[in-house]
């Protein structure tokens, strides 16, 4: 064998071991990045999941503290009703206030003393829904009427 064949064959055998190498060097460096990147985007998920989690307990503690505020309003110096006048409904809006109504139970008042109240309890920045908002729109123009129903059985 000559020494040119030789010579031949081992830059040969040698560009292969490079090229195996420097392959798997190549590998090792995009797996590491690729890795990197996945624990970057496992900790954003875990702060996005914290996040979460806060969010919906402060929405759920404002839910409840409206709730309450609902049910405990007629007994609160804001509210400018007598509490045997307002009688709870919940939804779509809180109370229907008869004011006047109790005094005239009691002998006290008159009939046309007596007024009817529509009134939705609101805390915080808490806004009328659109439904309570139509609610509103149909009180202040008047499409309001008294029924009576009779059932026979």
């Amino acid at each position: 064998m000559s020494i040119w064949l030789a010579m031949l064959i081992g830059a040969c055998v040698g560009a292969v071991i490079a090229t195996l190498i420097l392959s798997s060097t190549r590998d090792a460096k995009t797996k590491a990045e690729y890795e990197q990147y996945i624990a970057e985007l496992e900790l954003e998920h875990q702060q996005a999941l914290i996040d979460a989690q806060r969010r919906s307990v402060n929405t759920s503690r404002a839910v409840l503290k409206g709730k309450m505020a609902e049910q405990l309003a007629p007994i609160l110096p804001q509210f400018p009703y007598l509490p045997s006048d307002a009688k709870f409904m919940g939804d779509p809006i809180d109370y229907v206030v008869f004011e006047g109504y109790s005094n005239f139970r009691d002998g006290d008042g008159r009939a046309e003393d007596i007024e009817v109240v529509f009134i939705d309890i609101k805390s915080g920045a808490a806004r009328l829904t659109k439904g309570q908002q139509a609610i509103a729109q149909a009180i202040e123009q008047g499409r309001v009427r008294f029924e009576t129903i009779r059932i026979d059985f």
